[in-house]
């Protein structure tokens, strides 16, 4: 029996115990973590220095960049040094920064959606108010807002979490750490306090999550009344990149934490924990892209000025 005090390391869940599958699973999150920094330092890159896109819509998908760059470096280095190395170790304070980093990031991104949505309400339900109410401030202010509720969330969860004795052990069953995970390793019913907290912020979540299918809905109609074929499309056009990620984030998250307790194991938590923290950061960038036609022209551009530089 040990507390947290006396804690210090935790043991993640490996992907594989054979030498060949443990660079096997290297190999791919490598691929998979440059292909996110690539796609998402090109939208950062490309949205900066392209004055086109220097619009509301824009300014928040750079800083949805930034969130998916800052949430999949928090996870997936460490995962692959321990494959690498053949190892299960993170150190304590690592472990307690993986999880506010994780939950910051991660609360962050859903703020950002819920605000992006409103974005996109904006301008095509109320679009002669468009530039009164998404000007450069009003944006600035919603970015910065999202950011520090993800911030000031992730403190509150992290240092109530890491508070909590911990007597069960050090092993962590998910190949990074997070609060569920930790939560199990309590020894006494002050785990309750971070259950308490979760449930509020499920609360929360599900907020955000009402007013971002109110924003479609009223979207939607808006929409099936334009008169012109092409106007429709654009319309569609603006919000189904949106969309798509929101589904994404929203469905793999949902299906993470409220799956049937019968159906749970350490394999499927495994695949789960992939497909919501490590897929969509790097395939955002490639939803984004490819059904917006002035990002695709300004990525074109930017990659076009790269040899030509280095010449």
């Amino acid at each position: 029996m040990s507390n947290s005090s006396s804690l210090n390391e935790f043991l993640l869940l490996p992907f594989a115990d054979t030498r060949e599958l443990q660079l096997l699973h290297f190999s791919l999150f490598l691929g998979i973590y440059l292909a996110a920094l690539l796609g998402n330092g090109l939208i950062i890159t490309a949205v900066a220095c392209d004055h086109r896109l220097h619009t509301p819509m824009y300014f928040f998908l750079l800083n949805l960049s930034l969130l998916d760059l800052g949430s999949i470096s928090t996870t997936v280095p460490k995962s692959m040094a321990n494959s690498l190395w053949d190892t299960r170790a993170i150190s304590y304070s690592g472990c307690a920064a993986q999880v506010f980093f994780s939950f910051f990031l991660f609360a962050a991104e859903f703020y950002l959606l819920t605000v992006m949505a409103y974005d996109r309400f904006v301008a095509i339900c109320r679009p002669l108010h468009y530039g009164t109410l998404m000007d450069s401030r009003a944006c600035v202010q919603m970015a910065a807002a999202a950011w520090a509720s993800g911030f000031l969330y992730a403190l509150l969860h992290t240092a109530n979490t890491f508070s909590i004795p911990l007597c069960q052990g050090n092993t962590v069953d998910q190949f990074f750490c997070e609060i569920p995970q930790i939560l199990k390793l309590s020894c006494s019913d002050s785990y309750l306090r971070e259950v308490g907290l979760l449930v509020a912020s499920v609360c929360l979540v599900f907020g955000c999550f009402i007013f971002i299918v109110l924003s479609y809905v009223q979207i939607v109609t808006a929409v099936l009344r334009i008169p012109s074929e092409q106007g429709r499309h654009k319309a569609f056009s603006m919000c189904l990149p949106h969309l798509a990620v929101v589904s994404l984030f929203i469905s793999t998250g949902l299906f993470a934490y409220l799956k049937p307790p019968s159906i749970s194991s350490p394999a499927l938590d495994l695949v789960v924990a992939v497909l919501y923290s490590v897929v969509p950061p790097a395939v955002n960038p490639l939803i984004y892209s490819m059904r917006n036609k002035e990002l695709k022209e300004a990525l074109k551009k930017l990659i076009q000025l790269v040899p030509v530089q280095q010449l």
